[in-house]
């Protein structure tokens, strides 16, 4: 499909991944040259789509369990059909909605590497997402595990950290991993400050230093956290919330 990007979101844990992902979810689903929205949740803990306000869930970890099963148990007839399977089963697990459609990966390694299985979803995954203008990605918690499970190349990686010291050191991670070559597949990287309290000043000067593009900083919000504890979708947010308008400045810099 022309015009196809994929953004995938990391950081470490408890930086607020779960809600910068659905408020840019929110910001594409305004923007026209967005196209055809894809949001896939390839983090384990799968609080995506609670925020996201799709109650019910299936998962590709679910579609995996059942290709094993019928390879361990099923007869040869089985087992041989098993493969043109593949392609429907992925596509059940899809969550098909008029704004954005929606993907869980779930638990992908319950029972260990069955290298076969994974290169069929693999495959199966890299059909589906290319019906897709626009791919976003919720990754798993860490640098080092950005989930390659969904696709082989990410166009831009926003690593979200905080403002604390911590922050500053995964902004030096970072650097030491692209200087490495560890992140060969993706063509843009930047950092996102999330949850600011105070002045972010030093750690954006911090972050040029070391030659990281910087795509914004997203202030802590009492009425993001409000709908969080109350269970209510983020994509419900009044259009002036602060940290909406800041989300949709650093979709500017995309």
């Amino acid at each position: 499909m022309n015009n196809h990007r994929v953004i995938a979101v990391c950081g470490k844990g408890g930086v607020g991944k779960t809600a910068f992902t659905t408020l840019l979810t929110k910001v594409m689903i305004e923007d026209p040259q967005a196209g055809k929205l894809l949001v896939v949740d390839a983090d384990p803990a799968l609080g995506l789509h609670y925020a996201l306000g799709r109650k019910e869930i299936k998962t590709i970890g679910t579609v995996r369990d059942e290709i094993l099963r019928v390879a361990e148990e099923g007869d040869r007839q089985a087992q041989e059909e098993l493969a043109d399977k593949v392609d429907y089963l992925t596509a059940r697990v899809l969550d098909e909605g008029k704004d954005f459609s929606f993907l869980a990966m779930g638990h992908m390694e319950s029972k260990g590497c069955f290298c076969s299985v994974n290169d069929l979803l693999q495959q199966a995954i890299s059909y589906l997402t290319d019906e897709f203008n626009t791919v976003l990605i919720d990754g798993e918690a860490g640098i080092e595990q950005i989930n390659r499970q969904v696709v082989e190349k990410i166009d831009t990686l926003i690593v979200l950290t905080d403002s604390s010291f911590r922050g500053m050191k995964t902004i030096s991670h970072i650097k030491e991993m692209r200087d490495e070559g560890l992140l060969p597949f993706c063509k843009k990287i930047g950092v996102v400050f999330n949850r600011t309290r105070n002045d972010v000043s030093k750690l954006e000067a911090f972050a040029k230093e070391l030659g990281l593009e910087i795509f914004g900083a997203v202030p802590m919000d009492e009425e993001v956290e409000a709908y969080d504890s109350e269970g209510k979708s983020l994509l419900e947010l009044p259009e002036n919330n602060p940290a909406l308008v800041a989300v949709r400045q650093v979709y500017k810099k995309l």
